[in-house]
């Protein structure tokens, strides 16, 4: 299987990330600084460059705006959850994971693997089922910050989360209502892993019994929840903030 990226920033983080880029291609006559940094890349990196009509990308971007490159590339490669843990383990710093209990929506999920690249999450677990994996559309939303985040997908988050505890982290789910502690005047430092729950039904029972402590973030206006991904970027920042503010200290 071969996968596609296109749009100028997944391309061009396609071409720095982790997986093997296969070919390059270019609309015909396409031109630009832009698409110049592309063709500049993919010759850094041995990536043969094809031009094709216009006709010829739509096709292979399901007709999305592709902005004149697409990029073939090898199949996402997903971390085993014992393989993200001994990384972490080597790198002798705090643990910060994210586990996203099941995230459907493609755009919501590439938002949210934007974020956790941003705050510097050392790696995502998704969960096989009732859960949308890493595809084109997840790719672009995330503007290609997929392509440098490690990602696991488990079958059981319940098992994986116990497997977490174990390691010596703290997991803290976002959720609001009775037993919710807030966001703000958590203390989130050492190994932590932050939960975020679907879009519609948030964390699963069982989720949220495994978890250490539940999060809210304080609503004063008039709507009563966010979603998935702008509360996930709330939660990850705060622990970012906290953290900054240590070394500072």
């Amino acid at each position: 299987m071969v996968d596609y990226l296109y749009g100028i920033h997944p391309v061009r983080e396609g071409l720095c990330g982790r997986r093997q880029p296969l070919e390059l291609f270019v609309e015909e006559k396409g031109t630009g600084q832009r698409v110049d940094e592309l063709l500049a890349l993919a010759r850094e990196r041995g990536v043969p460059v094809r031009q094709r009509k216009r006709q010829d990308l739509d096709r292979l971007a399901d007709q999305t705006h592709h902005q004149g490159v697409v990029l073939s590339m090898e199949p996402f490669p997903y971390t085993e959850i014992e393989d993200l843990l001994a990384e972490w383990q080597d790198s002798g710093k705090d643990g910060f994971f994210l586990l996203l209990d099941g995230i459907t929506d493609p755009h919501n999920l590439g938002a949210i693997l934007r974020n956790a690249d941003a705050a510097g999450c050392q790696g995502v677990v998704l969960t096989k089922d009732r859960s949308c994996g890493i595809t084109n559309v997840v790719d672009r939303a995330s503007a290609g910050a997929v392509e440098h985040l490690a990602v696991c997908q488990v079958t059981n988050l319940a098992r994986t989360m116990e497997l977490l505890k174990k390691s010596g982290f703290w997991i803290y789910g976002l959720a609001a209502g009775d037993g919710a502690q807030p966001l703000f005047t958590t203390n989130l430092s050492g190994n932590l892993a932050l939960v975020i729950g679907s879009e519609g039904d948030g964390l699963r029972h069982r989720t949220r019994e495994l978890c250490d402590g539940l999060l809210e973030i304080p609503m004063v206006g008039k709507i009563a929840s966010l979603n998935a991904a702008s509360a996930g970027a709330i939660a990850l920042f705060e622990v970012v903030r906290q953290r900054l503010m240590a070394v500072m200290k």
